[in-house]
């Protein structure tokens, strides 16, 4: 564990030269990656998104793809296709960006329903099926699907049952004024910097982290105190649905890659409460007359995590 805590160490100390005032954004992204999940990151234009996606993938020595989406873009614009090879007289598959490690979906409520619908099957079973035919992705594979919380036109909103299908998600804002004036003392060192960065791991080493995370232990008292996060949840006055089963499985997932992160092979209460936000924002649906008050899920969340008692030692 002594070599796993200095090489997060590296990570974050790193990225943090550059992403500026985004180490927990990049933390709960690397989470999911070890968790073997997937993030949708909003917030609005301009503040480092698409950075953070790219230089995770370069630290861990990934293959990265971003995909724009338009109200225009077809599943098979993300999948691939079939083309008539005329030397051959046969038709060859040709592979879409989803055949990457980690795919950055660009702003992924501006395409339609019918195209978000194909990276269902590719978030949940790791495959895509074209034609009959079924393509196994290679691991490790993560979605970081973005989108910008003021859009209100042209824009398709994912509905619950897909939003679900995310571990996380991750709400990234502006900088303070400190950590803006340093951005743009050294924009273009910054901006050389993600280009040019290293890798820490090799991708091999990084697929036996991740299977290491199913040997974290969870104490029988933080079983406990997920299950009555979840059910506090679905309790709270401002709650019309609470959160469901595969919400206290992300907690969980996510908690013990975070402490995986941390250089520790067991889970402590700070892990569970570290990743609720990010597990549990996307999974309440609020009361509409709350809702126009100004109520938040990451209020009511923060609420919910200041009633349930924190198991003892």
């Amino acid at each position: 564990m002594g070599f796993l805590t200095s090489l997060s160490s590296v990570i974050f100390d790193r990225l943090s030269n550059l992403l500026i005032e985004k180490g927990l954004e990049i933390k709960l992204i690397v989470s999911c990656l070890i968790a073997r999940g997937h993030v949708l990151l909003e917030g609005v234009p301009g503040v480092a998104k698409t950075s953070m996606a790219k230089s995770v993938a370069k630290l861990f020595s990934l293959n990265f793809r971003r995909v724009q989406m338009t109200p225009d873009l077809l599943p098979l614009d993300i999948v691939g296709y079939y083309v008539y090879d005329q030397r051959t007289g046969e038709f060859r598959f040709k592979q879409g960006p989803i055949f990457t490690n980690i795919l950055l979906v660009d702003e992924i409520n501006r395409a339609s329903p019918r195209t978000q619908s194909a990276l269902l099957e590719a978030m949940q079973e790791r495959q895509v099926t074209i034609e009959g035919s079924t393509f196994k992705l290679e691991e490790p594979f993560l979605v970081i699907a973005t989108q910008n919380p003021i859009e209100m036109e042209g824009v398709f909103p994912l509905p619950e049952a897909q939003l679900d299908r995310f571990l996380a998600k991750v709400e990234t804002g502006y900088l303070s004024s400190n950590g803006f004036k340093e951005m743009l003392k050294r924009i273009d060192e910054i901006e050389r910097g993600v280009e040019e960065l290293k890798p820490v791991m090799s991708r091999e080493d990084l697929l036996t982290l991740m299977n290491r995370v199913k040997e974290v232990r969870v104490d029988d008292s933080i079983y406990d105190y997920v299950v009555n996060i979840v059910e506090e949840t679905r309790k709270h006055p401002a709650v019309k649905l609470g959160g469901s089963p595969r919400a206290g499985i992300a907690m969980l997932r996510l908690a013990k890659a975070w402490a995986l992160i941390e250089g520790r092979d067991y889970v402590i209460p700070d892990d569970v409460k570290a990743v609720a936000t990010a597990a549990l924002t996307h999974r309440l649906i609020l009361k509409p007359e709350y809702e126009v008050e100004g109520v938040t899920s990451t209020q009511v969340i923060n609420d919910v995590l200041s009633k349930v008692p924190v198991p003892k030692p």
